[in-house]
């Protein structure tokens, strides 16, 4: 992956929208994310600063813009700091 990119499913769990990375992968094959308005059926897109993400989980719809790309699955206060909500429950 380029440098300043992350594949989408990897940034789903770390920014806590998945339990695990499989349940990330499985959000987006069941087209429930959506990137910069268009549904996303591969959890390898590359994902970049500023792009828009749109998930509709089980639980809520949120649209997040991403802020960071992250570096590990950490707690809460640090996963909440990858995006910028943009609609849905406040982050």
């Amino acid at each position: 992956m380029r440098e300043g990119r992350q594949r989408l499913d990897k940034w789903l769990w770390f920014a806590r929208f998945a339990r695990t990375r499989t349940l990330a992968a499985r959000l987006v094959d069941d087209g429930y994310v959506r990137v910069n308005g268009a549904r996303c059926d591969n959890p390898a897109k590359a994902l970049g600063l500023g792009d828009v993400i749109t998930v509709a989980a089980a639980h809520a719809t949120m649209a997040v813009r991403v802020a960071d790309l992250g570096t590990r699955r950490g707690p809460a206060e640090e996963a909440r700091g990858l995006y910028e909500p943009i609609s849905g429950e406040p982050g």
